[in-house]
């Protein structure tokens, strides 16, 4: 059986129209579908969010944007998620981070966070010192989701030999 590929990521945000804004401009993604209004009916798509998120969801805000490479990021706002602080507590189940990938990290660190975002780390890493040109560095959106920027391919990265 083939491997799947990667079709998007969903991610909640307190401000649709800030959060469209920034993952437009700082990953410079495609726009597929503007902020919209989901409504609770008897739609297609109501049907699938009852499965989703039991009944009672009532409605909530979504956009759709593309990587340059067709990947998906979808945003989500629901009337109940705020803008809040919260701890980074990276052992807790599930996701705690994705990745995107840029050859020219602290150019594309600066545009960032011109848009709000930070840089977590305090510097660009580099995964074999001396050897070869792999950097990493950990950063935030404005509403506190955590992501990785890479320089060069997950596959490239962790290939055979790549601890050697």
């Amino acid at each position: 059986m083939a491997a799947l590929t990667f079709s998007h990521i969903g991610i909640t945000v307190p401000d649709l129209e800030k959060a469209v804004d920034f993952y437009s401009k700082a990953f410079g993604l495609y726009v597929l579908m503007e902020p919209t209004e989901i409504l609770h009916d008897e739609s297609a798509i109501g049907q699938m969010c009852d499965d989703v998120f039991g009944e009672g969801w009532g409605k909530f805000r979504i956009a759709h944007l593309s990587m340059g490479d067709g990947i998906g990021i979808e945003l989500f706002e629901f009337p109940k998620t705020v803008e809040e602080e919260r701890p980074f507590e990276y052992w807790r189940r599930g996701l705690f981070h994705f990745c995107v990938q840029d050859e020219d990290l602290e150019g594309r660190i600066k545009i960032i966070e011109s848009l709000g975002g930070k840089q977590r780390m305090q510097q660009v890493r580099k995964y074999y010192p001396g050897e070869k040109p792999y950097r990493m560095v950990y950063m935030e959106d404005p509403f506190g989701n955590i992501f990785e920027l890479y320089s060069h391919s997950y596959e490239l990265t962790y290939s055979a030999g790549a601890y050697d």
